[in-house]
């Protein structure tokens, strides 16, 4: 599995003018790991947050049920033996927009919510991927009045 993580992201590095053929398994690989990292921010995996973030990831590719586990399962690999965020962050700001990026915080916000209250480590993760991937403060703090009036 280590193999496969490793490929996604040596093809994007090397190739990273043929965005059809390399960046979207590894866009979507660094979507879901930074979102995983958001739901296992607390220390606690909750199955309402795995959940969701399933629901998020199928919504957002179109995925069906084998390519989700799979993602699923890798991207929970990579938060595990991830040391910085820096893979993610740099192919997702490369290949996403502004909109996209605080779409993406977004739905990091609902994830911490899933399950009633954003923990504060949930709240610093959030806080730090939101400045890795240049979304402003003020976008940071809309995108968090958005998923908790969702919530609510």
């Amino acid at each position: 599995m280590l193999d496969k993580i490793q490929q996604f992201f040596q093809q994007a590095l090397a190739e990273p003018g043929d965005v059809a053929a390399s960046s979207i398994p590894t866009l979507e690989l660094a979507t879901a790991a930074l979102l995983f990292e958001v739901a296992r921010a607390d220390y606690h995996l909750d199955e309402r947050e795995l959940a969701l973030l399933r629901e998020q990831l199928r919504q957002r590719f179109s995925l069906d049920a084998a390519d989700l586990d799979e993602l699923m399962q890798l991207a929970g690999e990579e938060a595990e033996q991830a040391v910085d965020h820096y893979q993610f962050v740099s192919l997702i700001k490369q290949h996403y927009g502004y909109d996209s990026r605080c779409e993406l915080i977004r739905m990091m916000w609902i994830l911490a919510l899933v399950d009633g209250e954003a923990h504060h480590l949930e709240e610093h993760r959030i806080r730090r991927l939101a400045d890795l991937l240049h979304v402003s403060h003020s976008d940071f703090i809309r995108t968090k009045l958005q998923a908790q009036e969702a919530a609510s």
